[in-house]
C-alpha cells in the first residue's frame, strides 16, 4: 500500500513539473505574441493611385478591389493627382498579422523557419531586439551580406564548391549571420544550396544563422502566412506563369518587408543596409566582459547586374566604409567589378583603350545603350578609388584559396584597430589561420600583458589551436599561470559540460549553483579521485597561507578597479620550505612567484573539467609525460565511477571511461618506446619519485589508476622482478638458495650478487645512497693514487648520471631521444664485487629473503600458538608465549610504521583489514592472548581441579 502511494506520489509530482513547464512555455509565447503585435507594423495601402501603366492598377500593383482605402475613387480624391504613388505617403500602418513558424513540405525532412511580416519603415532596434529576446539568437561576431544577381544563374562547378565550403566554414567558426534576399532564385539559391549540404542535421542547423530578408509582395502564398503565431505548411511548387518567388527552405528566419506593394522587388533594400548599420554599431564583449569593436560586416558580391555595381559603391562609400569580397568567374557585373580591379589604378583611372573595352562589356552584358554603359562605367571608376576595400577572389590565384580566407582578410584589412583587437576577432572567430598569416607578421610588437589575455581567453574557449599558436609565440607560461587565473579558469562558465559542481559538492554541503571554487576545493577533489595516500599541493597548510595572502590582495586590487595587473604579477604559489626549486615569497619580486610547472597544473584542471582535446594538447607540452598520462588516466576513471554512483547520464560515464583508456593508451605507448630505445634508464624512470605528484613513481601512479596493461609490460615485469630479488643475482632455482641460505647460513657466500654499479641504478632510499656513497669513498681511500685516478675518469660519466637522475629524469622523451649522461659508461668500468658484510646485508634485506622469512616465523608463531593454547598451558609464560609476544609486537610496530609512512588516515583502514586477512589485529591479538593466558593460570593456581585439568588435556 505504501509503495502505491509513492508511486502515486511520484507520478503527481512528475505530472505537476510536466504542467509548469507546459504553462511557462506557454507564457512565453504569449509575451512574445503580445510584444510582436505590441511593436511590429505592416503596410496596407490605403488609396488607390493608378499606375500610368495600367489605369484598372494601382501603383502599389493591387487592383482596386484588394485595398484597405480612406476616400472614393474619383477625381474628388484628393490623392489623384498628386503624381506617383509613395509608400510613405499612400499606406498606413497596422498591426502585423503574419508571424510564427513555416514548415517547408516536399522534401526528405521538414525544414522550420521563423517568420514575420514587418513594416519597411521598422526601427532597427526593434529588428535586432526581435531576433535575440524574442527568438534567442546572440549577438552575432560577424555579419555576412551576400548579394548578387536575382535570377538563377549557374556556377562554375569548382567555384560553386569552393563558395559552398568557405561560406560555411566561415559561418561555422566565426558565429555569423549570413543575410541574402531569402527567395529561391539567383544568389539567395545559391546560399540556400550551400546550406542544405550541412543543414540536414538539426542539431548543425541550430548553429548556422541564416536570415531572409525578402519582399512580402514578392512571396509566393504570402496568404498561407497570414495569421499570429501560427505554424503554417508552405509547399515550394509555383506556376511557371507565376512572377513570385518562393522562400528558400535552407534559411532558419525570414523578415518579410512589407512596403504596401506587391510584384515588386527592393521594398528590403532600405531596411536591411538600415539593420546592417545597427548591427555594426553593437559592441562584441568577450568573456571576460572587455568591450572590444564593433560588430564587423563584409558583403559578397556573386554574379548581379548593374545594380550590384550601386550597391558596391554604396558600401565602400558608407561610413564607416564595408569591405567587399567579389568572386571572379561567377558571371556578369562580379567579372567586370573584377576586371576593372585588376587594371585600373589606385585614383580609379584606367587606359583609354581599356576603359573604351569595358563599356563596350558593359553594353553587351547588360543589354545597355551608349549612354547608360557610361554612368555605370563612371560608378564603376568611383567604386576603384575605394580600390583597397575591395578584395577578388579567384580561384587558385595568390594565398587565398579559400573564400571564407578572403573574407576574413578583407575585414582585418580595413578595420583600423590595434593588433590586440585583430587578434580578439580572430579569436572570436576561432580563425587561427588567419591569426598566423595577417596578425603574427614579423616586426609585430605586442605590449605588455596583450598576450597573457589572449592566452587566458583561449584556455577558457578551449581553443586549442591558439593556444598552440600563443606558446609558438613566446608567451611564457610560468609568469602566464597565477593564482587567480588559475582559480578563474575553474571557475569559466563557457566550455564543455562537465561533472565539477558534483564532484565539489561532496565536500561543500548545501552549495550554491553559482558557487565559486576554490583552489582548496580542487585539491579536495584530486585528493579524492586519486585516492591512498595522494596529497594534492593545493591542500598544504603552507600553500593555504601563500593563498590566502594572495587573494586577498587580488580582491584589495580587483575593488580598486585593477584586477587585470593583480593577475599578471601575483604569481606566487608555493614556498621553498615544501617544494624544493620554486622561490619563497621573500626571495624576489612579484613576477617572479611562478609554477615551475604550469602544464601540471593546467593538464589537471583540463582533465577535471572533461576538456579532453585541451588536456591532450597540454599533455605534450612540460615535463613528465609519462606520468601526467597516468594521473588523467586515474582522474577520468575515479570520475566516471563518480558520475555513475550519482546516477549521470550513461553517456557521460561511457565518455569519461574512453577519456581515461586514451590516456592509458598513451602512457603505454610511451613506455613501450622508452623501452626500445633504453631498458636501463626507463626502469629508472618508473621508480623516479615525482615531486610534483606527491612524490609518487609512475609505476605506483599505474597501480592506483589499476592500469593492468602498463603494469603487465615488459620493462615492468623485469623492474619488479629485480626489485623482488635485491641484490641477489639468480636465475634458476631461486626459491631453493634462498631457503638454503635462511637454513644453512654459510651457503650464503655460494650466491652470487649483483655489483656495487649495479645496485647503484636499482631503486634505493636516501640511506641506501648515502652508504653506497661511503662505500664508495672508502674505497677509493684505500686504493693506490694512480688507481684513483683513473678510476676518476671512468667514474665521472657515473656521477654526471647521478646528478641527471635527480634533476632530469622528470621528461623521458627529452632524455631518451637526446644523448645525455645517461650512457654506457658505467658499464664499461670494471665491475666492483661486494664486501662480505655487503653481501649479508642485502641478501637479509632483499624482498624475496623478507618473504621467506616471514612466512617462517608466522608458521613458527602458528606452532607455538596452538601448542601452547590446545597442548600444554605452563603456570609461568614459556618461551614459545613469550615468541608469540614479540612477533604479535613486532607485528604491530610494523603496521604502526606503514602507518606513518603513508600519511594518510585512509591508510590506517586498509592496514585494518590486511591485517584482519591475516587473521590478526594489530592491538587485538596481543591483548587477547594475553588476557586469557593470565585468566587461565589463575584458575589453574587457586582451584585444586586436578582430575579435571587431566581430563582436559586427555581431551585435548
Amino acid at each position: 500500500m505504501e509503495s502505491t502511494r509513492e508511486i502515486v506520489s511520484i507520478g503527481m509530482r512528475t505530472t505537476t513539473s510536466t504542467d509548469s513547464f507546459i504553462v511557462s512555455n506557454r507564457d512565453g509565447k504569449d509575451a512574445q505574441k503580445s510584444w510582436i503585435e505590441k511593436n511590429i507594423t505592416k503596410k496596407e495601402c490605403a488609396h488607390f493611385l493608378p499606375s500610368s501603366k495600367d489605369s484598372e492598377r494601382c501603383g502599389c500593383g493591387r487592383v482596386y478591389t484588394r485595398h484597405f482605402f480612406l476616400g472614393v475613387r474619383d477625381s474628388e480624391s484628393p490623392l489623384m493627382n498628386e503624381g506617383h504613388w509613395s509608400s510613405t505617403r499612400h499606406t498606413l500602418s497596422m498591426k502585423t498579422d503574419a508571424f510564427g513558424m513555416v514548415e517547408f513540405q516536399g522534401g526528405p525532412q521538414t525544414d522550420k523557419a521563423q517568420y514575420i511580416r514587418l513594416s519597411i519603415d521598422t526601427r532597427p532596434e526593434l529588428i535586432q531586439q526581435l531576433l535575440t529576446q524574442q527568438w534567442g539568437l546572440e549577438l552575432p561576431k560577424l555579419v555576412i551580406s551576400i548579394h548578387g544577381g536575382i535570377a538563377n544563374f549557374e556556377l562554375q562547378p569548382k567555384l560553386k564548391r569552393m563558395f559552398r565550403k568557405g561560406l560555411l566554414k566561415a559561418a561555422k567558426t566565426t558565429g555569423a549571420w549570413i543575410l541574402t534576399g531569402g527567395t529561391n532564385t539567383g544568389v539567395s539559391r545559391q546560399v540556400g544550396q550551400a546550406l542544405g549540404d550541412r543543414l540536414s542535421i538539426s542539431k548543425i542547423k541550430k548553429k548556422m544563422v541564416s536570415i531572409g530578408i525578402a519582399p512580402w509582395g514578392m512571396i509566393e502564398h504570402r496568404d498561407d502566412l497570414v495569421g499570429r503565431d501560427v505554424v503554417r505548411p508552405y509547399y515550394s511548387i509555383k506556376s511557371p506563369k507565376s512572377k513570385y518567388a518562393l522562400l528558400n527552405s535552407k534559411h532558419s528566419y525570414f523578415l518579410l518587408v512589407d512596403n504596401g506593394t506587391v510584384g515588386k522587388f527592393g521594398a528590403e533594400v532600405l531596411l536591411r543596409k538600415k539593420l546592417e548599420k545597427y548591427i555594426s554599431q553593437q559592441k562584441i564583449h568577450s568573456r571576460s566582459g572587455d568591450v572590444s569593436c564593433g560588430v564587423p560586416i563584409v558583403c559578397v558580391i556573386l554574379e548581379g547586374g548593374p545594380n550590384m555595381i550601386r550597391t558596391v559603391l554604396e558600401y565602400v562609400t558608407d561610413t564607416p566604409p564595408v569591405p567587399v569580397v567579389v568572386c571572379d568567374g561567377s558571371g556578369r557585373a562580379a567579372d567586370i567589378i573584377a576586371f576593372a580591379h585588376k587594371f585600373a589604378a589606385d585614383d580609379g583611372s584606367m587606359l583609354s583603350s581599356l576603359s573604351e573595352q569595358l563599356v563596350i562589356i558593359i553594353e553587351k552584358t547588360f543589354h545597355y545603350g551608349h549612354e547608360q554603359a557610361q554612368r555605370l562605367y563612371s560608378e564603376l571608376m568611383q567604386c576603384m578609388k575605394k580600390k583597397g576595400l575591395i578584395t577578388i577572389f579567384r580561384m587558385g590565384e595568390g594565398s587565398i584559396q579559400d573564400i571564407d580566407q578572403a573574407i576574413l582578410t578583407a575585414l582585418l584589412k580595413i578595420l583600423k584597430t590595434s593588433a590586440v583587437d585583430q587578434l580578439n576577432l580572430a579569436l572570436t572567430w576561432n580563425r587561427v589561420d588567419i591569426a598566423r598569416s595577417e596578425i603574427f607578421v614579423y616586426g609585430q610588437e605586442w605590449p605588455d600583458g596583450a598576450l597573457d589575455r589572449a592566452m587566458m581567453e583561449a584556455l577558457a574557449s578551449d581553443r586549442v589551436d591558439f593556444v598552440k599558436l600563443l606558446l609558438e609565440n613566446g608567451i611564457n607560461m610560468q609568469k602566464f599561470l597565477t593564482i587567480p587565473r588559475l582559480e578563474e579558469l575553474y571557475n569559466v562558465k563557457c566550455g564543455p559540460p562537465n561533472t565539477l559542481y558534483y564532484l565539489v559538492s561532496d565536500f561543500k554541503k548545501h552549495m550554491p549553483f553559482n558557487y565559486q571554487y576554490t583552489l582548496i576545493d580542487i585539491g579536495l577533489v584530486e585528493e579524492s579521485l586519486m585516492g591512498g595516500a595522494y596529497r594534492s599541493t593545493y591542500t598544504r597548510r603552507k600553500f593555504r597561507v601563500i593563498y590566502n595572502r594572495t587573494m586577498k590582495r587580488f580582491d584589495k586590487l580587483k575593488i580598486s578597479g585593477r584586477p587585470n595587473v593583480m593577475a599578471n604579477n601575483l604569481g606566487s604559489v608555493y614556498s621553498t620550505a615544501f617544494l624544493p626549486g620554486i622561490l619563497d615569497l621573500a626571495t624576489g619580486p612579484p613576477e617572479s612567484h611562478i609554477f615551475l610547472n604550469p602544464f601540471h597544473e593546467l593538464l589537471s584542471w583540463a582533465v577535471l573539467t572533461k576538456r579532453q582535446k585541451m588536456a591532450l594538447f597540454l599533455w605534450q607540452q612540460g615535463e613528465e609525460p609519462m606520468a601526467k598520462a597516468l594521473i588523467a588516466c586515474r582522474l577520468y576513471k575515479a570520475m566516471a565511477h563518480e558520475a555513475a554512483q550519482d546516477d549521470l547520464e550513461v553517456d557521460i560515464c561511457e565518455e569519461l571511461r574512453q577519456y581515461s583508456r586514451e590516456f592509458g593508451r598513451l602512457a603505454l605507448e610511451l613506455l613501450d618506446q622508452c623501452y626500445k630505445q633504453d631498458d636501463d634508464l626507463t626502469q629508472q624512470l618508473l621508480t623516479y619519485e615525482l615531486l610534483n605528484w606527491s612524490n609518487q613513481t609512475c609505476l605506483s601512479l599505474a597501480f592506483a589508476a589499476n592500469h593492468r596493461e602498463f603494469i603487465a609490460h615488459t620493462c615492468c615485469q623485469l623492474l619488479l622482478t629485480d626489485m623482488w630479488l635485491g641484490g641477489l643475482r639468480m636465475r634458476k632455482s631461486t626459491t631453493l638458495k634462498v631457503i638454503s641460505g635462511l637454513l644453512i647460513p654459510p651457503t650464503i657466500l655460494m650466491l652470487e650478487f649483483k655489483t656495487r654499479e649495479e645496485l647503484q641504478l636499482m631503486p634505493q632510499t636516501e640511506e641506501e645512497h648515502l652508504e653506497l656513497e661511503e662505500d664508495s669513498d672508502s674505497e677509493a681511500s684505500s686504493r693506490d693514487p694512480e688507481e684513483e685516478v683513473g678510476d676518476e675518469v671512468l667514474d665521472s660519466p657515473e656521477k654526471d648520471c647521478q646528478q641527471a637522475t635527480g634533476e632530469h629524469t622528470n621528461n623521458a622523451s627529452r632524455l631518451l631521444c637526446e644523448e645525455g649522461p645517461f650512457n654506457r659508461a658505467t658499464f664499461e668500468k670494471k665491475p666492483t664485487p661486494l664486501r662480505l658484510s655487503k653481501r649479508i646485508y642485502e641478501f637479509y634485506t632483499s624482498p624475496i629473503t623478507k618473504f621467506w622469512q616471514y612466512t617462517f616465523s608466522y608458521f613458527v608463531f602458528m606452532i607455538f600458538f596452538n601448542y601452547t593454547v590446545l597442548v600444554k598451558m605452563q603456570p609461568d609464560p614459556s618461551w614459545m608465549e613469550y615468541y608469540c609476544y614479540a612477533y604479535v609486537l613486532t607485528l604491530t610496530v610494523e603496521k604502526m610504521r606503514e602507518v606513518w609512512d603513508a600519511q594518510s588516515c585512509a591508510y590506517l583502514i586498509s592496514a585494518v583489514v590486511e591485517s584482519d586477512a591475516d587473521g590478526l589485529s594489530p592491538m587485538l591479538p596481543i591483548v587477547c592472548f594475553r588476557q586469557y593466558n593470565q585468566s587461565l593460570r589463575t584458575s589453574l593456581r587457586n582451584c585444586a581441579f586436578g582430575l579435571v585439568r587431566n581430563g582436559i588435556y586427555s581431551i585435548v
